[in-house]
């Protein structure tokens, strides 16, 4: 199998390794024995293991997942010269990686959690060379979107990347709700789970404004709550959720 070198072990680069670890030989380096460590209990498999300071990146093919502010201290550390860098650093353009790592090509990717369950939506653009092997490592963990510009996935992180904690909010506050007008919490959140789960498939489908019109009857339900969140501004606010995203994307 492939050897993947994963440099940081953060959740995000555990949540891809957890879907990679089946396909590929896994591999990581970082700052401290005892976090490797337990990366390694966390992801179940065997991996080989090496501190940062003056690792050897020859030839090796690199899952870059450091914190953005951390990738020149880090590229100091490291010698060689890499086969490839798969970065998923939100913000961090190609030029920045190149200046601060030694590599023949790098491929940004953004993916999100839901990599550790095999169902990430992750994006990808960079080395067109590399764009079949990007699409086949990253397809190991979900599904993956090419891009055909640094300025479309920053875009794309504010939507998919930063994604789930925008429908955990929302995913809470509908249990909350719920409990609010008496149902016992276990059954609230057994109910939006639920919910979650077969929305998940409709929206394969159907367009959500198509979605809406079938659940939504005159004088309903449904009707009553959706104008609540109308008149909550809930669509202008994940509207500029997605602006203020990006926005931030952009500094990093």
């Amino acid at each position: 199998m492939q050897t993947i070198t994963f440099i940081g072990n953060g959740n995000m680069g555990l949540s891809i390794a957890k879907g990679l670890k089946d396909k590929y030989n896994i591999e990581v380096v970082g700052r401290n024995l005892e976090k490797l460590d337990q990366f390694e209990d966390h992801l179940g498999v065997k991996v080989d293991k090496y501190l940062l300071d003056d690792f050897d990146i020859t030839e090796k093919t690199i899952l870059f997942c450091v914190k953005p502010a951390n990738v020149e201290e880090v590229g100091k550390k490291l010698k060689g010269k890499a086969r490839v860098v798969f970065s998923v650093l939100a913000g961090t353009t190609i030029e920045k990686l190149k200046k601060h790592l030694k590599t023949k090509a790098v491929v940004r990717t953004m993916p999100n959690l839901a990599a550790s369950a095999g169902a990430s939506m992750t994006t990808l653009t960079g080395d067109h060379n590399f764009r079949k092997e990007a699409e086949v490592l990253l397809g190991a963990v979900g599904d993956t979107l090419w891009l055909e510009s640094e300025k479309e996935i920053d875009i794309a992180t504010a939507l998919a990347g930063s994604g789930p904690a925008y429908l955990a909010l929302i995913a809470e506050a509908l249990a909350d709700g719920a409990v609010k007008q008496g149902l016992k919490r276990e059954d609230a959140m057994a109910a939006m789970r639920g919910l979650f789960s077969g929305f998940g498939k409709l929206i394969q489908e159907i367009h959500p404004a198509l979605l809406k019109d079938g659940v939504m009857s005159p004088g309903g339900t449904t009707a009553a709550g959706y104008a609540a969140l109308e008149d909550g501004n809930v669509r202008a606010a994940c509207i500029n959720a997605i602006e203020e995203a990006y926005t931030r994307a952009k500094e990093l």
